[in-house]
């Protein structure tokens, strides 16, 4: 994927939905779908993809089923990472490691004595 030339940072919220839409719109067209197509799949009205793209008001559910219908929900992958260990929670996951190793069985005696060999003489 190619590295964005949006500066996204510096875009009101207003205009982060507005190029949001046209984003989406770019990528219909890409497909080569209509918005009637698009809000079929959906299962929204064409007017609502029409708003969609212009950058008005929708829900992000509206968002999330225009993305499905045109098979681009891994655009969402970036909004989830795996959470990544904090070097603190390193250094305590090794010294609980090393707890478990230095734990070693005691020797014990036994408390019964085997009894000597008879002898043979």
């Amino acid at each position: 994927m190619a590295a964005s030339n949006i500066n996204w940072k510096g875009l009101k919220d207003a205009a982060v939905v507005v190029q949001l839409g046209k984003e989406l719109r770019r990528m219909r067209l890409e497909r080569n779908q209509s918005q009637a197509e698009v809000a079929e799949r959906a299962g929204l009205d064409r007017t609502t993809v029409v708003k969609l793209e212009a950058g008005r008001a929708a829900t992000l559910q509206t968002f999330v089923q225009v993305l499905r219908a045109m098979d681009r929900l891994e655009l969402l992958d970036a909004f989830h990472q795996e959470p990544q260990p904090t070097p603190y929670m390193l250094v305590e996951a090794q010294e609980k490691y090393l707890k478990k190793q230095r734990k070693r069985a005691g020797r014990k005696q036994p408390d019964v004595k085997p009894p000597k060999p008879k002898s043979t003489w």
